[in-house]
């Protein structure tokens, strides 16, 4: 079993989206699995420029960029992989550019003269070695509020029916300031859960090498809130609950 993981985050190797990813591939190659993480910021990949050169017969499936950036390159390594992670740190309440870039370019690999019926969905031919491998996704964001991340998230539950393949498990890890490399003993012994969710994690990279899959169980148990307010989804829709909760994220001293 080959996993490919692909960080979106602006922050590459630095960022909390890569210390979440390297738990995730700890438990996968605990459990024999390859393990593999591309930093999309280390790579140039240009935008799409929808010039349609590469559906043209002349130039059939052949991007006006290729061998010009590194977008062919990632394509190859997906082509390579049993199983991808698609993981993106939440900007304005949605996926990275980085990661929109990348997928935008995946045109240049599909066919859209032929027409089929996939899924119930009207769409044209994709490449199933790039498009249609089964995927994990990773949503990383600061924000507790679920709204921050849920456009993300079913952007990626209705690519899995457009590409005909599987979704196979959806982490969420919101409060992501609390898993950052600085004050991690600190943060650990106020924040009891988080220990938890780490091995989560490593849980959830051992269940894709042997079951390809992410259990309900341990994607409830990674993406679980760590921050201990009581009831906090129902406690947050009273207004002085709510400028509490923000007079507490604004101090300083939490985050220490």
């Amino acid at each position: 079993m080959k996993l490919l993981a692909l960080n979106a985050s602006h922050r590459g190797e630095r960022g909390i989206t890569a210390r979440l990813l390297s738990r995730l591939g700890e438990g996968a190659q605990q459990a024999g699995a390859g393990f593999e993480t591309l930093s999309l910021a280390r790579l140039k990949i240009n935008r799409c420029l929808s010039c349609h050169q590469c559906q043209e017969d002349k130039n059939h499936l052949q991007c006006v960029y290729n061998d010009k950036d590194d977008a062919r390159f990632v394509f190859d390594r997906m082509a390579e992989a049993d199983l991808l992670i698609f993981a993106t740190p939440i900007y304005l309440m949605t996926m990275s550019g980085l990661m929109k870039n990348l997928l935008d370019r995946t045109y240049s690999t599909m066919d859209i003269s032929e027409v089929r019926l996939m899924g119930g969905l009207i769409h044209h031919h994709v490449n199933p070695a790039i498009s249609r491998k089964p995927f994990v996704t990773l949503l990383v964001c600061s924000n507790l509020e679920t709204l921050s991340w849920r456009n993300a998230a079913e952007y990626f539950r209705i690519y899995a029916r457009f590409m005909e393949t599987r979704q196979v498990g959806l982490l969420v890890r919101n409060a992501s300031e609390l898993f950052a490399a600085q004050n991690a003993e600190a943060m650990q012994r106020r924040f009891p859960k988080i220990p938890q969710v780490w091995a989560a994690f490593e849980q959830a990279g051992r269940e894709l090498a042997e079951r390809g899959a992410v259990s309900r169980q341990t994607a409830r148990r990674a993406s679980q809130e760590v921050i201990p307010v009581p009831f906090f989804g129902l406690l947050k829709r009273l207004p002085w609950v709510r400028r509490r909760v923000v007079q507490v994220l604004n101090d300083p001293s939490f985050w220490e």
